[in-house]
Parts: structure tokens; sequence; C-alpha cells
């Protein structure tokens, strides 16, 4: 029986639960640490990835799944005429985009290829409109249209605790870096259409809660929050507890989602970093 299949790839913060309950297939990205190559959570969970990352003697290189992995998973779902929806991570930072589009292009299957222009939650909200949309009864088009509604209304930032990954990678030059961490500068970029951009530079957590919260508290005024994630890389205490009892200060009743980090992203934020998603109605 004909169906529509959702796809997405392993940086999504869905849970297990619900990726077990929707029936939602997941494909992979690999990690690289010191030669040794993990599957992102397979045999690797984000976590035991912080522990290794501080032992790495080379910054971890993430790799997107291969086209062929794509087609071989869409010429499965579409054999029996299903079509697919696959949302992925913003193909800004990363392949999996291409190697979908890719395998759309090269599978006989009926497949539409979404980039999220996020990552994390602001994947995951996409996720789950498409699921709610899709359990609904809706169309292939409605659910796309659905999709679109919540990237439009979803905010990402990005707030980094050191700059040491983010130098190693080449993302920007050691001598930034030097003068960012004697200053004790954790700037916050703001992930929009896919392309970040650094919106302050705060000198403590306390500076960086304080305008995370004016953000949100400026986007979301008289209108009405539909969800609200932080993803970190081992932040709690400092900057995910602080952050919630603010958002819940500010009057959002519903659940502050948490989740730890992806791999593929906390290998070029590193330890201490957080994302801090939300969107409105």
């Amino acid at each position: 029986m004909s169906q529509i299949h959702i796809v997405t790839d392993s940086t999504c913060d869905l849970t297990d639960a619900e990726i077990q309950e929707h029936g939602i297939h997941v494909v992979p990205l690999t990690v690289q640490i010191d030669e040794k190559t993990y599957t992102d959570r397979v045999n690797l969970q984000p976590d035991t990835f912080i522990k290794l990352l501080k032992t790495a003697k080379e910054l971890p290189k993430s790799s997107q799944p291969s086209p062929g992995a794509f087609k071989e998973l869409y010429d499965e779902l579409g054999k029996d005429g299903s079509r697919i929806i696959s949302i992925h991570m913003t193909g800004s930072m990363s392949g999996t985009y291409q190697s979908a589009n890719q395998a759309s292009q090269m599978s006989d299957s009926d497949v539409t290829v979404i980039d999220s222009r996020y990552i994390a939650f602001g994947l995951a909200f996409q996720l789950r409109e498409a699921i709610r949309l899709r359990n609904a009864g809706a169309t292939v088009e409605e659910i796309v249209t659905g999709v679109n509604r919540v990237r439009e209304n979803t905010r990402l930032f990005v707030a980094l605790d050191t700059l040491e990954n983010m130098v190693k990678g080449g993302r920007i030059g050691k001598g930034k870096a030097v003068v960012s961490s004697l200053l004790n500068i954790k700037p916050i970029g703001h992930l929009d259409i896919g392309e970040v951009t650094i919106c302050a530079k705060p000198r403590s957590y306390k500076q960086v809660v304080k305008y995370l919260m004016s953000e949100f508290e400026k986007d979301t005024q008289g209108k009405k929050v539909a969800g609200v994630g932080i993803s970190h890389a081992n932040s709690m205490d400092t900057l995910v507890n602080p952050l919630i009892e603010q958002v819940k200060a500010a009057g959002y009743t519903g659940q502050v989602e948490v989740a730890f980090t992806s791999p593929v992203i906390s290998t070029h934020t590193g330890e201490g970093a957080i994302g801090f998603i939300y969107y409105t109605e």
C-alpha cells in the first residue's frame, strides 16, 4: 500500500521514540576521530563524542552520506508507489542535502528533497510538522507548504564557549581567537537562511543568556510560541539551565526541550556551546 515516507539525517534532534513511533527513516552521517570512523547515532552518541573530542589528536571530520546510500533507501521506499519527503540539515554546513538531491534524481521513486536551512531542533521542528500533516492525511504539496511555514517562523542562535575548534577547522584566524580568549568573548551567531552571522560578543555566560532572552522576547512578542529547544555540547550548568529559567520566567508555559548536540555539529562548535532554537505560529 502506497503512503508518504519521511526521511532525514542523524543531525536532527528528534528523539529515538519519535523516530520509531512515526517510522522516520534516518540516514546517518559519519565522523572520523583519529583515523577511526564512527556512524552518528549508531555507534557514536553525542555525550561519548565530547569525551573523545577532548583527547583527539586532530579535529574530527564529518562526512555526509553518499548519494548511493540515499538512492538505495529511496528505491526501497518508493517501489510500491509511495512518495517520499526527505528533509535535511542546512546545505551551507554539510553536503547531506546535495547528496540527497542527487539521489532523488537518480531514483525512479517520487522524492521531494528539502533543505531545512537549519540544524538540531530547527530541523526537528520541520520534521514534526511533516509528521503531523502526514498523519492527518495531507498531500505532499500540503506538507511542503507546512514545513516551509515552520522554517520561515524559526530563529536559531549558536553561542560558543571557545573558538578553539573553529581555529582548528580553519573557520576563523588564530589571531582573532587569541584576542577573544583574552577578552573572554563568547560569540553568538544567528543562523538565518543557512548562513551564520555573528550578532553579539558577550563576555560572560550571564550576558549570553541576557542577549538570547532579549531576542526571544522581541521575536515572540504578541505571537504564540510553538516550540523551544536547546541543543548543547555539555553546557547544562553554564547556559542551559539558566536559559530555561529565564524562558519560563518570560511566561512560556510549554516544554523547553533539551538535547545533546550531534557530533557533526559539536566538532565545529567545541565543548560548551549551545544552540537556542524557537519558532512561532
